[in-house]
């Protein structure tokens, strides 16, 4: 047969009986014997490819799952240990608590590395660092801390009221105090009366000062006349202590409701610039009163309320304040009366219209707190409209506008009247 000669290649030639074959059909056979071959191995190197790629993605697959799976792992194995660590320090610290562990070893343990590592120390407990701890090298126990100064301004029939202002302070706290009461010279007789009257475990915890009302001798007449007789004395308070670094003034119808060291804390959020604390007149502008009527400049939307105004008045002493009455900035001690000569027609609720003046034109000195820190009738007389007291309650109760001795206002007056009843002497 034809095909039994045949040899398929390029160097095969016809032969014998197949001579007569012509060479155009001999190379139609070569040329499809090629194109099958070419065929066949494309569909080979095409198998070929699709095995490799597919062996090449099953691989990628299972990298990602082993990695994360060992991830897991690796944060499992971390949890397990963190959890550890922590049961083997509570332990630790319930076993010295046991054994009369000293106040400076859980100070040593706050303090130490390993708990920023392993033990955060917002997750231990208060006996051990307290949650507003900052990890600062200042000893934890109150006793060896430095005391909360606060400072307050008592005239005419004010002297229970503020009595009771101080008790809910030592009622609340944990700090040393000490009390710096400005009185006319009527009232010193009976503070000291009271206070001395204080059993021993509760005198120990304060220390108190007092002193008559002061002013500039060449302006006293002006500034008892502004407002009240004695409410612009709080202005001179960084002039009169020139000892005190920092204070806390609260008005007399003020009353503590938690710690005051608390309020005091915020000293050490305060920034460079910053020298005062204080809270919003308003937080509601519809309603507010320095945005509706004010005839002069005020504090952000709404003004300040200077009832609970923290200070540090080393930074208030040192301080150059921008003002309207000169291009060159002035210290304290020469902008107050300057500033009462221009706006002493304008300002209704005397010195505080002063340090909003003050504060508008120095708005990074003060830091603004939130309205549970001084809570106000103004807050609830026309709805509840002070936030931060209806999610975490009111921190420091305000009575201004005499709620506390009459009945517009039942709640303030029973707050009032429960830390009036407390008898003193059971206080520990």
């Amino acid at each position: 047969m034809l095909t039994d000669n045949v040899t398929f290649g390029r160097e095969a030639e016809p032969r014998g009986h197949v001579a007569g074959v012509s060479r155009k059909f001999w190379k139609q056979l070569i040329n499809i014997h090629e194109h099958a071959s070419a065929t066949a191995a494309s569909e080979a190197s095409s198998a070929i490819d699709l095995h490799g790629c597919s062996y090449s993605c099953t691989m990628r697959r299972y990298l990602r799952v082993l990695f994360v799976c060992t991830l897991f792992v690796f944060c499992s194995l971390l949890y397990i240990f963190n959890q550890l660590v922590s049961s083997l320090e509570r332990e630790d610290h319930q076993q010295r608590a046991d054994t009369g562990l000293s106040d400076r070893a859980r100070d040593d343990r706050c303090n130490s590395g390993s708990v920023t590592l392993w033990e955060p120390y917002w997750r231990i407990s208060d006996a051990v660092c307290p949650k507003d701890s900052a990890l600062r090298s200042a000893p934890r126990d109150p006793e060896r801390l430095e005391p909360v100064e606060l400072a307050v301004v008592a005239c005419g029939s004010r002297l229970e009221e503020t009595l009771i202002m101080l008790k809910s302070a030592v009622l609340f706290s944990h700090r040393r105090l000490r009390f710096h009461i400005f009185a006319e010279d009527d009232l010193h007789a009976g503070f000291r009366q009271a206070l001395e009257s204080w059993p021993q475990r509760f005198r120990s915890k304060v220390n108190y000062s007092v002193y008559p009302i002061s002013f500039p001798s060449d302006s006293a007449s002006e500034w008892k006349r502004l407002f009240k007789p004695c409410a612009s004395q709080r202005l001179f308070l960084p002039l009169i202590l020139k000892q005190v670094d920092s204070v806390l003034y609260v008005d007399t119808d003020v009353l503590f409701l938690r710690p005051v060291e608390d309020v005091w804390s915020f000293l050490s959020r305060f920034n460079r610039s910053q020298v005062a604390a204080m809270a919003p007149e308003h937080e509601e502008p519809r309603i507010g009163w320095y945005n509706r009527f004010a005839r002069h400049p005020y504090y952000g939307k709404t003004g300040v309320n200077s009832g609970v105004m923290l200070m540090n008045m080393t930074r208030i002493r040192d301080k150059h304040f921008k003002n309207d009455l000169t291009a060159v900035d002035l210290k304290w001690a020469d902008l107050l009366m300057p500033l009462l000569h221009k706006y002493k027609l304008n300002i209704t609720w005397g010195d505080q219209d002063l340090l909003n003046i003050i504060f508008h034109h120095n708005p990074e000195a003060l830091l603004l707190i939130e309205c549970h820190w001084n809570y106000r009738p103004d807050h609830c007389i026309y709805g509840s409209n002070c936030i931060s007291a209806e999610q975490s309650g009111v921190y420091i109760l305000h009575g201004n506008r005499g709620v506390y001795h009459d009945d517009k206002q039942p709640a303030f007056r029973a707050v009032y009247d429960a830390i009036k009843q407390v008898r003193t002497k059971a206080i520990h």
